[in-house]
């Protein structure tokens, strides 16, 4: 019975043994490769995507700078051509660019913001060309300022690159770590593989010197140990004291096309010179008299078929009990497909990085662009404003009731005109400054934005609900004028109900962040227009029904997506809006303590 238990537990031990040795290797390099080809597809998807959207904004401008030239009295079909490109061929690109990134919501409300803007920009050029064609120069120039002024593309370009990089750098980050977790379970494996042929061998030894009657079950046993050994896909050999080869299995003598019963054959002449390395045999004689291991040796081998090889080897010495010479049990690993796709992948993140730069530096000059075109706008104002009262002045009582109705446009309109920078300015503003993290009651926050837009309209009645709200992390001042925003817009779209009910609740999604809602029974939206609610200068409803510049959202988009978060709305016209932002739930004390690091 002792016997076959122990015959049972070699047959068990065998059986594993082939599993680690042949299963869980090709498992593991299996799934590297998935990771390294899905990797691979997100890279090209995420340049695919950069492509278009860059596509798309040369296409505008490239008519743009074509309807300049018209301006400039050149009228041949090659310009014509350039203008009306636009036209035809960005609307494809904006249905590929949204189909491309149909799994993304965020992407898909940026490419609806560039849809709106890029349609107004194309609207007002083909006026423009018009006005040119009927030689109306000055009005053709004057559409196209105004179509570089009211619809602006850069920023929304910008963020859909940096989304797509964003993804592209997390999905990266998850494939990274699979594959540092592959080679870590490889390593693993190898020194099982080594252990494994080690106590193979040494029992196999010890059974013939021990008694002679058990060479039937020994020569059994020899034979089972060089079947898994031959069965085994990576290279393997043993070599005696002299680096002659005493053994090698089939995968190795494939690899170096040589006769796997051959013996005694120097390591130097096998593979024709692939193992002619110096600093390697030096190595591997320290491995057989000092007893070092040598592991991932790296290097680069010519085969006999003429290919160069990516190989790691690995080797310990073995102690034979009939003798007292020492043997080099010899491992080697070939990784030519692995290190190509590493290195490809490597020049891919080189080149990333150098694109994330370049947008960078691009991002920081338009920004400086904004603000000096916002500062270098107000002296013009300044003098239409001013000479429109001058004239209004030096007209006095002769001015007829058109004059004056003339006279206040200009001015009015100049002063619409300084509002709408002073907005612009503060949006570049939140765009650049720093955030001051913190802890913040979003409680108290509340209650001061709703007494500051509540005293605006003393002479309604507004019916309040707000919910208990958490503490977050965060910049308190822009975190309030993210509340002064939501809750000015919803008792501003209120103003036609008698009773204007305004609710602010809380709740945490499926990821822990927290996600805020203000919900109104004001004027609502339609739907098919959201992708315009957030974009810069966009409105819904007429000035003369609700007054305001259309840039508070577009405000509080650029807040929650400074803090990590997002900013959706849900309508129906005429039965009120919700508007939800989400941020993330992060611990208080961490980060109270980070706050105070970074303040000293």
């Amino acid at each position: 019975m002792k016997a076959r238990d122990m015959v049972s537990w070699r047959i068990a031990g065998l059986l594993v043994a082939i599993f680690i040795i042949v299963g869980l290797p090709y498992l593991v390099t299996l799934n590297n490769l998935r990771q390294t080809e899905q990797t691979t597809a997100w890279v090209a998807h995420s340049n695919a995507v950069k492509a278009v959207t860059y596509e798309i904004a040369y296409l505008v401008r490239d008519s743009e700078a074509a309807a300049y030239r018209m301006l400039a009295g050149d009228g041949s079909n090659v310009t014509q051509m350039r203008v009306d490109r636009a036209g035809s061929d960005v609307k494809g690109l904006l249905a590929q660019l949204r189909d491309m990134t149909r799994d993304n919501p965020d992407q898909q409300i940026l490419i609806g913001t560039l849809d709106s803007s890029v349609n107004g920009r194309i609207t007002l050029m083909n006026q423009a060309t018009t006005r040119i064609e009927h030689a109306d120069i000055a009005g053709g120039r004057q559409s196209l300022r105004d179509a570089g002024d009211l619809f602006k593309i850069n920023s929304t370009v910008v963020s859909i690159v940096k989304n797509e990089d964003a993804l592209l750098a997390s999905r990266q980050a998850a494939a990274s770590h699979e594959a540092s977790t592959g080679k870590l379970v490889l390593a693993v494996t190898a020194l099982a593989q080594l252990l494994l042929l080690a106590i193979i061998v040494v029992a196999s030894e010890r059974q013939v010197g021990r008694r002679l009657v058990a060479e039937t079950r020994e020569s059994s046993a020899v034979k089972r140990s060089q079947q898994i050994l031959h069965a085994v896909r990576e290279p393997i050999a043993l070599f005696d004291d002299k680096l002659n080869a005493l053994l090698v299995n089939t995968a190795f003598s494939e690899l170096y096309q040589m006769d796997a019963d051959e013996q005694a054959q120097p390591l130097a002449e096998i593979g024709h010179g692939a193992w002619n390395d110096s600093v390697l045999q030096q190595r591997l004689r320290d491995v057989l008299l000092r007893d070092r291991e040598l592991w991932d040796y790296d290097m680069t081998q010519r085969t006999i078929d003429g290919e160069d090889r990516h190989v790691v080897v690995n080797a310990r010495r073995l102690q034979q009990q009939e003798s007292d010479a020492p043997t080099l049990l010899l491992t080697v690993s070939d990784i030519t497909a692995r290190a190509m796709v590493e290195q490809k992948v490597s020049e891919l993140n080189r080149q990333l990085e150098g694109k994330v730069s370049q947008i960078s530096d691009v991002n920081r000059e338009l920004e400086a662009f904004s603000y000096s075109v916002s500062h270098d706008l107000r002296a013009p104002l300044r003098h239409i404003s001013g000479f429109a009262r001058k004239l209004e002045h030096h007209l006095g009582e002769h001015v007829d009731e058109k004059a004056a109705h003339y006279i206040e446009v200009i001015s009015s309109s100049a002063q619409r005109m300084a509002l709408l920078i002073d907005d612009l300015l503060v949006f570049s503003r939140l765009g650049r400054g720093a955030l001051r993290l913190q802890a913040v009651d979003m409680q108290t926050v509340v209650e001061e934005s709703r007494a500051i837009v509540e005293s605006g309209a003393q002479d309604r009645r507004i019916v309040w609900d707000l919910e208990p709200l958490p503490m977050v992390i965060g910049d308190e001042n822009m975190l309030r004028t993210v509340w002064q925003n939501l809750l000015g817009n919803a008792v501003k779209y209120t103003a036609q109900r008698d009773i204007a009910t305004i609710k602010v609740t809380v709740q945490q999604g499926a990821n822990g962040d927290y996600e805020f809602t203000v919900a109104d029974n004001g004027a609502g939206f339609d739907m098919q227009y959201a992708d315009k609610l957030f974009g810069v200068f966009q409105r819904l409803h007429r000035a003369s029904e609700f007054a305001g510049n259309g840039i508070g959202l577009a405000n509080v988009r650029r807040i929650i997506s400074r803090h990590g978060g997002r900013v959706w709305a849900d309508a129906e016209l005429g039965k009120g809006a919700n508007f939800h932002f989400s941020l993330p739930a992060t611990d208080l004390a961490g980060a109270s303590a980070s706050t105070n690091e970074t303040r000293v």
